[in-house]
């Protein structure tokens, strides 16, 4: 949960106890037993390295017996867990909106082989070449994004993705899913700024825009630098022979600079932590999409779907003084120099999730 740095205790103390019963409320079976063992994952020093270890510390005053019952009998209720999460104070965005992150995170089983649905999930090893495949289940993920650095971040949804489940369509579900509930509790009302919907490069930025067009959202996503974009086609210069119209116009390639024309907005800001940043925004970028992946199935004439995209170039990163530019891909159109900045920002604090992951 999230609090406004200036509230005072005794609000916070307020938000902390509603929350308590009501997840108390959520436990329908083995509740005291679950609560506290809650209650020792928390307040435990250091990792959690065996269950039995939590059954030592103050929080957990039962024993062992009660502990193994919980978890082999135990019931949360997670759709009741779900409303809880999204009834919480969020924190927002410097313009009051809302910004949630979308992310994968693996939970890996290497020693539990029998385990149901288990999947190779992709892990990034610390050298070259030493990534590799770890049996495990992944999971995907929806949190809402704090204003400046921070090592934490609100979750909102955990989904596990199963061997048959089309990550993009799970997580266009999951979106659709949480948005439903912040309506319902209150969180965003007709009138307020879209919610900012932020991913990394694993996902369908483009194709999730299309599916999620109904909504009140702006979807910011990272392109490989090997991805080209393409401009609208424009008006004929020509009397027409007959044909179709052209629907694409130049290409735009990320990896040639002589292809790329002049940009709708560039801006400069100096950063503490990665110097001086630079952002280039070119309006009404779309993709060449085709008939196959996830449009195989599609009926009629492929959609255009028209985006923003950004280029930003850092001077430096940690460990890094001459690091790549970023490539981003923003489902809004006609963005003013400050959008570009808030986009690019909000993009660079989803890497809080990552925190979260670890923690």
């Amino acid at each position: 949960m999230s609090l406004p740095v200036d509230a005072p205790a005794d609000d916070a103390l307020g938000v902390l106890s509603r929350f308590r019963v009501e997840f108390y409320d959520c436990l329908y079976s083995r509740a005291d037993a679950l609560f506290e063992l809650t209650d020792a994952v928390l307040c435990a020093d250091g990792p959690v390295t065996s269950l039995v270890e939590l059954t030592l510390t103050a929080e957990h005053r039962r024993g062992h017996g009660a502990m193994y019952d919980a978890v082999n009998h135990g019931w949360l209720e997670p759709r009741r867990l779900r409303r809880l999460l999204a009834s919480t104070p969020l924190p927002r965005a410097a313009d009051g909106r809302i910004v949630l992150a979308v992310d994968v995170s693996n939970w890996l089983r290497p020693d539990a082989p029998t385990s149901p649905d288990l999947l190779f999930c992709h892990v990034y090893g610390r050298g070259r070449s030493a990534d590799q495949f770890i049996p495990g289940w992944p999971y995907s993920f929806v949190a809402a994004l704090e204003t400046g650095r921070t090592s934490w971040t609100a979750v909102l949804d955990a989904v596990r993705l199963g061997p048959a489940d089309d990550a993009t369509a799970v997580t266009a579900t999951q979106i659709r899913e949480v948005f439903t509930r912040l309506v319902r509790a209150g969180q965003w009302r007709p009138g307020d700024e879209h919610i900012l919907i932020v991913m990394d490069s694993g996902y369908d930025v483009t194709r999730l825009a299309y599916v999620l067009s109904d909504l009140p959202v702006e979807l910011v996503g990272r392109l490989r630098s090997d991805r080209v974009m393409l401009r609208d086609a424009g008006p004929r210069r020509s009397t027409p022979r007959g044909g179709q119209p052209r629907k694409h116009g130049g290409v735009l390639t990320f990896s040639k600079p002589d292809s790329w024309h002049t940009p709708e907005h560039a801006t400069t800001c100096a950063t503490t932590r990665y110097g001086r940043a630079e952002a280039f925004a070119w309006d009404r970028m779309h993709p060449r999409l085709t008939a196959r992946g996830p449009w195989l199935d599609h009926c009629g004439e492929l959609p255009l779907i028209h985006g923003t995209l950004i280029r930003l170039k850092v001077e430096r990163l940690p460990g890094d003084r001459d690091p790549k530019p970023v490539w981003l891909w923003s489902s809004r159109t006609g963005m003013t120099g400050a959008d570009v900045d808030l986009r690019w920002q909000a993009f660079l604090r989803r890497f809080d999730l990552e925190h979260t992951f670890r923690l």
